[in-house]
This record gives C-alpha cells, sequence and structure tokens, in this order.
C-alpha cells in the first residue's frame, strides 16, 4: 500500500470536495482496500470526456489497490434523477437501460483493469425491496430534508411539479451504498445531496459511514459551458481518433491544463513541469499535441493515436494553420447564406463589398480550398472551416 500522504494526494488530484478528509485517512490507515463506489445511470449509450473525469479517479483508487465497484443503475435509471434540472427527466425502459449498459461497460474498461472491477446493478437489491421495504427505506428519512436538495427547492417555491417517484430517487441512490457497504463513494459537483443521503443512510442501519470525494463539472471544448452532447461542445470517446484528436488540439490554451490535470494520466509534477516550459517560452503547441496522443490513444490505441498526430500535422501544421481555431455558429434562413454574407456576419470583414473583392482576389479559403463563387451557399446543418487571407480564420456552424 502506497504511504498515505502520498495516496491522498493522489486521491485529491482535481477534486472539488472530500467529506470527510479525516475518516478517509483513517479508513487508509487500516491497509485494507476499500469499497469505491461510482453509480451511473446510463441514460444514454456513449460516454464524452466529461464523464470520464470521475472515472479516472476511479483509476486512481484502483492503482492504489482499491476494490472497485461500478454500479450501473439499472434500477434507479427508471425512476429518473432530475439532478441541475428544473423539471422531471422521464425515465427510462428497462430495456433501454440494459442496452445503453452493454455500451457503458465496454467504454468503462478503456479507462479501468476490467478484470479488477466489480460491475454491480442495483435492481439485484431494489427489486427484493417490495413495497414493504420501500416504505420502511422512506421512514428513514424526511420530505424537508429531500426538500433541501436545489433543484427540488426551486422547483418547489416556483410551484413547479414534483413527482414522488423523484423524491425517492436520493433514497435509493443511498440505499445502494448500504447495500453496497461503500467506504467511498464518488460523483460529481450536482450529485453531492445525493451522496450525502448515503451517508446518512448508512448511518441509520448501523454501518460505517462512506467517505465523499466529488469532481468538478469538465468545461466543454468552448471554455464555458459544462460538457455536453446538447450543447455540441463535447468530446466522445467513441468518436474516430482524428475527430478526438482535433477537438483537443482545438482547445485553449489556458483550458489545456484545466483537461490535463482533470483527464491525464501523467502525474501532478510532470505537468506543473511542463506547465512552467510553456511559461518560460515554449511552445504549447508542443504539450496539447502529446496530450491529445494520450487521450486519444487510451481508446483507439497507440497507432491510432500516432496516426491521428501524423494526420492532424498534415491537414493544420504543413498549412500553418492555427491550432485553436476560433468556433461560431451562424443561424440562416431555410435556403442557407450566401458566402459574402457568411464572411461578413462572422466578423471576417468589414462589408460584403470587400468580401466580394477577395473573393475575387483569391483570398478566401473554405475548407482548404480557394473559393471562386461569390454566390456560393452554405447549408444550415454544415460546417465550415473558413479563412480569410493568412491570419483570419474561423469554423463556422450554419444552424
Amino acid at each position: 500500500m502506497t504511504d498515505v500522504t502520498e495516496a491522498l494526494a493522489r486521491i485529491k488530484r482535481g477534486c472539488d470536495e472530500l467529506i470527510v478528509e479525516e475518516e478517509l485517512i483513517g479508513k487508509l490507515k487500516t491497509g485494507r482496500p476499500l469499497r469505491i463506489k461510482l453509480g451511473l445511470d446510463p441514460t444514454a449509450p456513449d460516454l464524452h470526456l466529461g464523464h470520464t473525469v470521475v472515472i479516472n479517479k476511479l483509476r486512481h483508487f484502483q492503482d492504489l489497490g482499491h476494490q472497485i465497484q461500478f454500479l450501473i443503475g439499472d434500477f434507479t435509471g427508471m425512476i429518473g434523477d432530475p439532478t441541475g434540472k428544473n423539471q422531471t427527466r422521464p425515465p427510462l425502459s428497462r430495456e433501454q437501460i440494459l442496452e445503453n449498459a452493454k455500451s457503458y461497460r465496454a467504454q468503462m474498461s478503456k479507462i479501468l483493469d476490467a478484470e479488477k472491477t466489480q460491475v454491480m446493478f442495483n435492481s439485484e437489491w431494489s427489486d427484493k425491496l417490495g413495497a414493504e421495504g420501500m416504505i420502511r427505506l422512506a421512514s428513514r428519512y424526511t420530505v424537508a430534508r429531500l426538500l433541501e436538495r436545489d433543484d427540488f427547492s426551486k422547483r418547489y417555491k416556483a410551484g413547479q411539479p414534483i413527482s414522488m417517484h423523484e423524491l425517492l430517487y436520493p433514497l435509493m441512490q443511498g440505499y445502494d451504498s448500504v447495500a453496497m457497504k461503500a467506504d467511498v463513494e464518488l460523483g460529481g459537483t450536482d450529485q453531492k445531496f445525493n451522496l450525502l443521503v448515503g451517508r446518512e443512510l448508512q448511518k441509520s442501519f448501523g454501518q460505517e459511514q462512506q467517505c465523499i470525494l466529488t469532481m468538478p463539472l469538465l468545461e466543454g471544448t468552448d471554455g464555458v459551458e459544462k460538457m455536453s452532447k446538447s450543447l455540441g461542445n463535447y468530446i466522445g470517446i467513441a468518436e474516430p481518433a482524428p475527430e478526438i484528436f482535433g477537438k483537443l488540439m482545438r482547445i485553449s490554451d489556458e483550458l489545456m491544463w484545466r483537461y490535463m490535470e482533470l483527464l491525464s494520466f501523467r502525474d501532478m509534477k510532470s505537468i506543473l513541469a511542463t506547465k512552467a516550459e510553456v511559461a518560460g517560452g515554449a511552445n504549447p503547441r508542443e504539450a496539447k499535441f502529446e496530450f491529445a496522443k494520450e487521450i486519444v490513444e487510451r481508446f483507439h490505441g497507440k497507432a491510432a493515436a500516432e496516426a491521428a498526430g501524423q494526420d492532424f500535422n498534415a491537414r493544420f501544421r504543413d498549412r500553418a494553420l492555427p491550432t485553436d481555431i476560433p468556433e461560431q455558429s451562424l443561424k440562416a434562413p431555410p435556403g442557407g447564406l450566401v458566402s459574402t454574407q457568411v464572411l461578413k456576419l462572422a466578423g471576417l470583414v468589414s462589408s460584403a463589398s470587400e468580401a466580394d473583392r477577395l473573393i475575387t482576389q483569391g483570398g478566401v479559403k473554405i475548407n482548404g480550398e480557394r473559393l471562386s463563387d461569390r454566390k456560393m451557399m452554405f447549408a444550415a446543418g454544415e460546417t465550415y472551416l473558413v479563412q480569410v487571407g493568412k491570419l483570419k480564420i474561423s469554423r463556422i456552424k450554419i444552424t
């Protein structure tokens, strides 16, 4: 077992909050492998890098010799946790959940040692509770405490409906910790309330309370909103290797360090050394390039990572294009937008007449090809790499 101080430093890397640190130190000092719980409701078949932040933390615990309990919420997923939402989230059918769970297990194994990971389903104990068991469980917690949860509180004050089954979700997640006898439970910052319910229920059942480790919600490629498929700022781990590589190379230099801390398996001492080199004048592109290779290799293998890097260099570096290309969206009427309108609305030219002149002079490229048609239409639903001269470039999505 690694020295407790060293282990604690690794466990706390990138975390938002640890409840309670003294308790975790006591658990670590026993020298026994701790039961580390992470529960995910498989509400969608594909994971993105934002999801992997907390799974990476499981990897840290696994490397330290602890028992990983990866819980698939096939029972709770049918309830639907509205965490962070101001309205009820539609529950999924058992069939949908089991199908998504297959994908989760396959993707999870890219990060964790599958042979040393205990995959569990909470229907194993939740189905057995029955009506009497559910009533007895509900008697251990008050409605007043449940309404302290931020999203419930806001909806209650706003007069928005809260279904009874939603109030059961935190209880069922907490009961998972009782059934699993979890020593530590991980989750995103938006899960803190539910994780605390687990602590309280364990105490009620006479168990030693679990420690809680919350991980931050990773910002998407825009560096502003949390990573989300619906916002289009995500990097899916099942996406093609060149796509992952390209998206990582386009994040800002500032965001790169945040991604490295939460996603890289390099030790922090090494990352901080690289950051110091960049601060001293080294090109941040090289650091970003190696980081992109690391992530692609994790999900697609070393050969794919090398090929993606070579492909990226061939398409961008050799043409002297920047790696941090700004992205923007333009709303178009049904027929799309004409090229001169796109250049003006994107701020790449000051007027339509300037756009006309530059196109005529051959100073505009679309997806690497010189634009000659001033009336070219940019179709809705498409994304274009637009370059004006050598200095102005933007990735434009037409919506």
